[in-house]
């Protein structure tokens, strides 16, 4: 079959490769139909994160057909259509009974690298490094799904692709990363990143009852975006402050949430510190770069809720003094994936919400490095992208 793998940075490829197989009495393989190139998928392409090998499958956007099933998956049957989360999970464990499906004790077939980092281990992902599993992704022509009868969410019929893909992963993300701030209906959100979990993370944060949202980046296509579709106020980082204009509009007090959806891909400008955390980078001294959630810590109000959806790698240099002193409540993690798919699938159904607004391209799976790199420069007004096998 047909993959989209890493050879290195900046050296995505697309390879012929062995088709996937039943491993396990609990797998299923599905014939992707739809597959979103994530935001993080280009902290793969930049090598930012750890324990990568050469011809590893990427991609954790993925939806298809069911074409085979193990002999213990009983709910699902060759020529459903389902969608796959981006996390793995064993439904059993602890962590999956109490519903955190991301902290998965027995889906991580590489526990003990991420122990020696974390001190413990979370779920395995797919398409993602060894240490989170090293689980094949859903880019390609087919992809295996362990734990079958846990994962995948059927597809009700007359819904297409388009509208469905997204529960892979973003528009949950987006979803948690609203109601981690616990909004109240006096509450403005500020959202930095109005890349794709961005515009998630603030339609969420109107359908949880937000009084007023705030979005913050500084590329037209999606400021216009986050303004004219998910109808928030916006703010261009590179023409106005935005610790300044935020105490404006909220008359001193600061915003009462404020959401990280940009995380590890961070380009903030005109910034100093901005600038060094990009050089580190390019030289592999470091991956992750704070410049957002300091700003967040400065700028949102006292006693008031962070919310980090934004992937980080490694340790970063956070003003932790701000954050104390200012009390403030922070909220994170890789989305429970498996609690949301149900509710949000009936939120698509019942048409509150049509999830492909934000698709702005529709490639084949052959053209996957070009896509890449459309995406990574923001090239064409390409704030999304799904790859059609």
């Amino acid at each position: 079959m047909k993959a989209v793998c890493w050879h290195g940075r900046n050296d995505i490829r697309v390879d012929n490769v062995d088709d996937p197989k039943i491993l396990d009495p609990r797998d299923a393989i599905i014939r992707v139909t739809a597959s979103g190139i994530c935001g993080s998928d280009l902290h793969l392409m930049a090598g930012a994160a750890p324990a990568m090998e050469a011809g590893d499958i990427i991609g954790h956007e993925p939806m298809g057909e069911v074409v085979e099933v193990g002999n213990a998956v009983s709910d699902l049957s060759v020529g459903d259509r389902v969608v796959v989360p981006f996390t793995i999970s064993c439904g059993e464990c602890f962590f999956c009974q109490s519903t955190l499906y991301s902290l998965c004790d027995e889906s991580n077939r590489n526990a003990e690298q991420a122990e020696k980092i974390m001190g413990h281990s979370p779920a395995g992902l797919f398409g993602y490094t060894h240490m989170l599993g090293g689980y094949a992704g859903g880019q390609a022509e087919y992809l295996r799904v362990p734990y079958a009868d846990v994962g995948p969410i059927k597809v009700p019929d007359g819904l297409p692709d388009e509208q469905v893909v997204f529960l892979s992963d973003i528009f949950p993300t987006g979803y948690m990363a609203a109601e981690n701030c616990d909004i109240q209906s006096t509450d403005t959100v500020a959202v930095w990143g109005c890349g794709p979990v961005g515009q998630f993370a603030i339609q969420s944060a109107w359908m949880l009852g937000a009084k007023r949202v705030i979005a913050i980046d500084n590329v037209p296509e999606r400021l216009e975006m986050a303004r004219s579709v998910s109808k928030a106020e916006v703010i261009d980082y590179e023409k106005s402050d935005v610790y300044e204009t935020l105490q404006e509009w909220t008359k001193g007090r600061g915003p009462d949430c404020c959401i990280d959806a940009v995380g590890a891909e961070n380009h903030a400008a005109g910034n100093l510190q901005s600038a060094l955390d990009d050089a580190k980078t390019a030289l592999h001294l470091g991956s992750d770069r704070p410049h957002v959630l300091n700003e967040i810590f400065k700028c949102c109000r006292k006693g008031g809720r962070v919310s980090v959806p934004g992937v980080y790698f490694s340790s970063v240099s956070l003003q932790w003094g701000t954050a104390m002193n200012k009390a403030l409540q922070i909220r994170l993690g890789q989305t429970h994936m498996q609690r949301y798919l149900t509710p949000l699938m009936e939120k698509i159904t019942n048409g509150e919400i049509d999830p492909s607004f934000v698709i702005t391209h529709v490639e084949p799976l052959d053209k996957a490095p070009e896509a890449y790199k459309k995406f990574r420069d923001k090239e064409d007004g390409c704030i999304k992208v799904v790859l059609k096998p």
